[in-house]
């Protein structure tokens, strides 16, 4: 099983755990709350019906110590019992409004409630209306038809309501105390229950990180040997490229001396033979017949294009090899003496060289960069239609690099270099890069076929990237990317190659 297949089931058996220990932990929670929401419901239904009992009573009490007052004045015309009964009255008006404010829990309770504030009402009202017709002197028959027509029935209406009503209450109180005494003991329960539970989590989970940094020491132990094996493997690997790399120097060695010294034993014999086909040429072109000319014309340029030749190859195998560290380069100025060495050219061709902007700085081989521009134009001004003005035009502009270029340098520019020559078929666009890939005979355009080879090793050297479109008789374009600042190829073995810009 794989490191990351066991990351990722440890992965989801946390996450397992987790939805677990949340979910529990929020039915806990839960379950504590509607316990507290009910016992606090239950305390204000106690407290409530408390109150009502408690203001019943009051009004009760005030009523009957009216109704002593009253009575007392009304046998012995005693104002002094007046006091009390007034008293009493101020106290009903007050019980009267704040029993108004309450509301019973029990459906039929509240209309009972409220015939009793009627009935307090109306007897108050009595009693008041008695004390001022005593207070009038009316005549003793009236009085005691008052005293006749007794308070007798409306005070037992409103002591059975009030007897009712209190025993109501407290019926009511006493299963709100018992739906308490229940309450307390399931929240008990339910706190324990919660209590458990979380100590059992706090067990499962400590014996889960036990567990799990067991398997982590073992897994960080396991990769340390992992570790250990891949040093081992990458120093293997490391002196097996370090042995590689030796003898890739020393074969790259040899080849350059190879090229080097072919290129100048080559060399000797070809001035040979056109020293000499010059003398015999100079010397006895009397006496040849004009098929023996013709041998010796062809002998001669067979020679100067076989000098020609292994010149230009000499110079591509150098491109890597013996280039200049890289500087700050003004490519205005490489292309300005590129134009200068090109005055004759681009005079007898008659060529246009339009420059679209200016050209950046950047750090590159001043030399090779001379060599590319050199190539690229002098290809422009030789591969030009019949009957038609040579025009180039050259612009420059920033460049929307990659991830990977970016990952080297910051700033990129393209440049191209577009012409109105005889231009080439769109499937030899990545061919002509290739050294000694010609698409013309001899006879029609000079040339060895590898010019575009070096300017593709310049820009590689320069980490860019270069490329061509073209279609046949509308001119090429060639798109060159160069990076404002880089470090350069260096060819391994060469130990005089640049290494850095």
């Amino acid at each position: 099983m794989s490191e990351s297949t066991i990351i990722t089931k440890q992965r989801g058996v946390w996450l397992l755990i987790g939805l677990i220990v949340t979910s529990i932990i929020s039915f806990n929670v839960y379950l504590a709350f509607n316990t507290i929401k009910n016992l606090s419901a239950i305390q204000v239904s106690l407290a409530n019906t408390g109150n009502i009992i408690l203001r019943l009573d009051d009004l009760h009490i005030s009523v009957i110590s009216a109704e002593s007052g009253q009575r007392g004045y009304l046998l012995t015309n005693d104002a002094a019992f007046l006091k009390p009964y007034q008293s009493a009255l101020d106290k009903v008006q007050a019980q009267i409004a704040a029993l108004k404010a309450l509301d019973s829990e029990i459906p039929a309770q509240q209309q009972r409630i409220a015939r009793i504030i009627d009935l307090s009402t109306a007897r108050i009202a009595e009693l008041e209306q008695h004390v001022t017709l005593v207070k009038n002197d009316k005549s003793a028959l009236s009085l005691l038809a008052l005293k006749a027509t007794s308070h007798a029935s409306v005070y037992e209406q409103l002591r059975q309501l009030f007897n009712d009503v209190n025993i109501e209450e407290k019926v009511y109180r006493a299963a709100l105390l018992q739906r308490l005494s229940k309450s307390k003991n399931e929240a008990l329960v339910t706190f324990t229950i919660s209590g458990i539970t979380s100590a059992m989590l706090v067990i499962i989970l400590l014996l889960i990180s036990w567990s799990s940094n067991r398997k982590e020491q073992q897994y960080l132990q396991l990769l340390e040997q992992k570790n250990i094996n891949l040093e081992h493997t990458v120093a293997e690997r490391t002196q097996e490229l370090n042995l590689y790399a030796e003898e890739l120097s020393r074969s790259n060695r040899e080849l350059e001396d190879f090229a080097f010294v072919a290129s100048h034993d080559l060399q000797e014999p070809l001035r040979k033979i056109q020293a000499f086909g010059d003398r015999l040429e100079s010397s006895y072109a009397d006496a040849l017949t004009e098929r023996g000319l013709d041998y010796l014309h062809r002998m001669r340029n067979a020679a100067s294009r076989m000098s020609t030749l292994i010149t230009d190859l000499l110079e591509f195998s150098r491109v890597g090899t013996r280039g200049r560290d890289f500087a700050t380069t003004d490519l205005n100025q490489v292309l300005e003496q590129v134009l200068d060495d090109l005055e004759i050219a681009i005079k007898e061709s008659a060529a246009q060289i339009d420059i679209v902007g200016s050209l950046p700085t950047i750090q590159a081989d001043n030399s090779q960069l001379q060599q590319l521009f050199l190539n690229l134009l002098s290809n422009a001004i030789k591969f030009r239609q019949a009957k038609q003005a040579v025009h180039i035009v050259i612009k420059s502009q920033a460049y929307a690099a990659s991830a990977a270029q970016l990952a080297l340098c910051d700033n990129w520019y393209q440049l191209t270099i577009s012409d109105n020559g005889i231009g080439f078929a769109p499937e030899y666009a990545e061919k002509i890069f290739t050294p000694f890939q010609r698409l013309h005979g001899r006879t029609e355009y000079k040339g060895t076929g590898i010019g575009l080879a070096v300017c593709r090793r310049i820009v590689e050297r320069h980490r860019g990237e270069i490329s061509a479109s073209s279609k046949l008789g509308q001119g090429a374009t060639f798109s060159i990317i160069l990076p404002e600042q880089a470090t350069a190829f260096a060819i391994i073995g060469d130990e005089d190659a640049p290494q850095q810009s």
